[in-house]
């Protein structure tokens, strides 16, 4: 049985909709990260997550973005060396316990977590949690597992 474009579009489910996370390399200088959200406010492209790893010579930002093609896009016009890798993100409730919930399933799972940082944003009202894992499809699979809603890049987007 053939399936037309749209019909796969729909099969590929959630992973057609990770949420990216760029590292950013940058020196480390007043106004540096100023002058990137600058960039992307005038391509219309807002930070919706953002950590920094800060040295003496250099910072790492890592961030995600509301369009991630248009954001690797700004990256290499404007020549700043980064990397993308692709997050899990899971949306909290308001309650300190989820967080417990949430690290003590991927500790039974033996799932590692590189980093984490929450979201500047609220999706659909709620706390989220970006995290960057050693097995994407293992953390998933046990989030999911344990009755905890996955973010797509589509809901976190404007």
């Amino acid at each position: 049985m053939e399936m037309d474009a749209t019909e796969l579009k729909t099969a590929k489910g959630p992973q057609d909709e990770e949420v990216k996370q760029f590292s950013v390399f940058m020196e480390n200088k007043v106004g540096r990260l100023l002058d990137i959200v600058k960039v992307f406010s005038q391509a219309r492209v807002h930070v919706v997550a953002l950590s920094i790893l800060d040295t003496s010579d250099a910072a790492i930002v890592r961030l995600v973005t509301d369009d991630p093609d248009k954001a690797r896009a700004l990256f290499q016009e404007h020549g700043l060396a980064f990397t993308e890798v692709s997050l899990v993100v899971v949306e909290l409730s308001s309650s300190a316990a989820d967080l417990k919930a949430v690290l003590s399933a991927l500790l039974q799972a033996e799932c590692n977590i590189h980093s984490a940082y929450s979201l500047l944003t609220r999706p659909r009202g709620k706390a989220a949690l970006a995290l960057h894992v050693e097995d994407r499809e293992c953390a998933g699979g046990v989030l999911q597992a344990n009755q905890f809603k996955l973010l797509t890049q589509r809901d976190i987007s404007r």
